[in-house]
């Protein structure tokens, strides 16, 4: 009896594609109330249905809601296919909660779309809606999401090519067929083209590689139109000349018409989301499914 009454420990496992899984993530569901992760390291798409159904037979009803699934890796594509292949893999009553953040991208994505949007209504008393929006580092999965949900939100979004034009416009025309928004590929692949682009954006968001400048201030000084700046780069230099990454919807040094958007300012919203995502697979007693989508959904209520 003593046996039956006492409520089975919170079992996270978490999946990764990657060689090792990432400490941050992993702090990040401990601190968040998981009594135990286990992981999962180099797995492939293919193994998913059987990590999953592994998982959810075990632990009787009570011990199913008390388990969860984290998708981790490199790839936001592969993320959601892992993502979909684990729930097609279950079925009632055997459902666990899952939720996929390939290194914290879809996180990041999330907190720096809704600060953007955040930022409109707060200093400018306006909304995504029809605003020119420029994404540097367009390729990568926080570029991707930041993309995709600046476009559901009305923006009309322009994905900066660095190096490969059809890369990239490959990349739009996915993200159009799998979520129905319309993004734009411009080439920025040298200063001056990137100077033109900046030229009439209202937002500016830098999502490319930590420690590279993508843009600086000599070429802010055309972009009489922005008002808004986002940098989620935190490793010197800054990928946004003149925004430090404490800068929260402050005044860009060289560019003070326009805000911007720190690093960290970003950061410290993208941790309480990843934590608010944990404890909402542990608080649902039916399953959820949260990607980046959910993310941005839960970013914006957060504020």
């Amino acid at each position: 009896m003593a046996e039956q009454a006492r409520e089975k420990p919170y079992i996270l496992h978490f999946i990764t594609t990657q060689k090792n899984v990432s400490p941050f993530d992993a702090n990040m569901a401990r601190d968040a109330g998981y009594d135990s992760i286990f992981t999962y390291t180099n797995v492939t798409p293919e193994e998913i249905t059987g990590l999953v159904q592994d998982a959810i037979f075990s632990r009787g009803p009570r011990g199913v809601w008390r388990t969860g699934i984290f998708i981790g890796g490199r790839s936001m594509d592969v993320a959601m296919e892992m993502l979909e292949t684990a729930k097609k893999a279950m079925f009632p009553p055997f459902q666990v909660s899952l939720f996929a953040d390939p290194s914290g991208a879809f996180t990041t994505g999330a907190a720096l779309s809704a600060h953007v949007v955040a930022t409109c209504r707060e200093k400018f008393n306006s909304t995504l809606r029809g605003k020119r929006v420029v994404v540097f580092g367009a390729t990568g999965p926080v570029g991707g999401c930041a993309s995709i949900m600046c476009a559901k939100e009305g923006a009309d979004v322009t994905m900066v090519a660095h190096s490969s034009l059809e890369k990239t416009q490959a990349l739009a025309d996915k993200y159009h067929a799998q979520y129905g928004v319309t993004l734009k590929v411009v080439d920025g692949s040298n200063e001056a083209k990137k100077a033109d682009i900046i030229a009439d954006a209202e937002i500016l968001l830098s999502c490319a590689a930590a420690g590279v400048r993508v843009i600086t201030t000599a070429m802010l000084q055309n972009a009489k139109n922005l008002i808004i700046a986002a940098d989620v780069n935190a490793v010197p230099p800054s990928g946004i000349e003149g925004i430090d990454a404490r800068s929260d919807a402050t005044p860009i040094a060289g560019a003070d018409w326009a805000l911007g958007l720190g690093a960290l300012a970003i950061g410290s919203r993208k941790y309480n989301l990843q934590k608010q995502m944990f404890q909402a697979m542990m608080d649902n007693e039916t399953a959820v499914s949260l990607d980046f989508l959910s993310a941005f959904e839960i970013a914006r209520k957060l504020g």
